[in-house]
């Protein structure tokens, strides 16, 4: 609290800042008449009628637009974009990596040998791991805009599962090979 003193010190000090000019004669009685011709001046009815009757359907039309651009956005968020998204170059790269990858998987689930089965059980946990990674490398896309680096990623998550599966087929091809050579020792003997 300031000490009563030190206010009029500061109202002393400040004495010649103030605004205390009058304002010139009959001020109030123009400023009450301006009042009173605002207060009489009306809009005509007809123009006054239209404008209550276009607010509501204006409030309803910029509800439903509202409503329909938060709806849109919320969609375009939930579904991110993948490496067809950012170019067409980019779109027959993710289309001949899927089109590969589906024909490994075919040939893999040729192979039905009780002892290559862990072999491709392992290579499917693998794959699930990488499909996983793919899918947060498509949302990290979406997030940073078609960074080059994501996309790098992407399509090294492509090669690697193409090697994952290509490596896992030579695998069995060598356990088939050795087992043929097996029962091959085994006939001659």
């Amino acid at each position: 609290m300031i000490p009563e003193d030190k206010l009029d010190d500061l109202f002393k000090t400040l004495q010649h800042d103030f605004d205390v000019e009058e304002p010139n004669a009959h001020h109030e009685d123009r400023f009450l008449a301006k009042l009173k011709h605002q207060n009489t001046v009306k809009q005509p009815t007809a123009i006054k009628n239209s404008y209550s009757f276009i607010k509501p359907i204006m409030e309803v039309a910029a509800t439903v637009i509202l409503l329909l651009t938060l709806t849109f956005a919320f969609q375009t968020e939930d579904n991110p974009t993948d490496l067809a998204s950012v170019s067409p170059e980019m779109a027959k790269t993710q289309s001949f990596f899927n089109a590969t990858i589906a024909q490994e998987l075919k040939e893999l689930e040729k192979e039905n040998a009780p002892e290559v089965q862990p072999l491709i059980q392992d290579a499917l946990k693998q794959l699930n791991i990488l499909e996983t990674d793919y899918n947060n490398l498509k949302q990290d896309l979406n997030k940073s805009g078609h960074d080059k680096r994501v996309i790098y990623a992407m399509i090294a998550n492509f090669q690697n599962r193409i090697e994952i599966l290509e490596t896992v087929l030579e695998t069995i091809d060598t356990v088939k090979q050795l087992k043929n050579i097996s029962n091959e020792n085994k006939n001659t003997i």
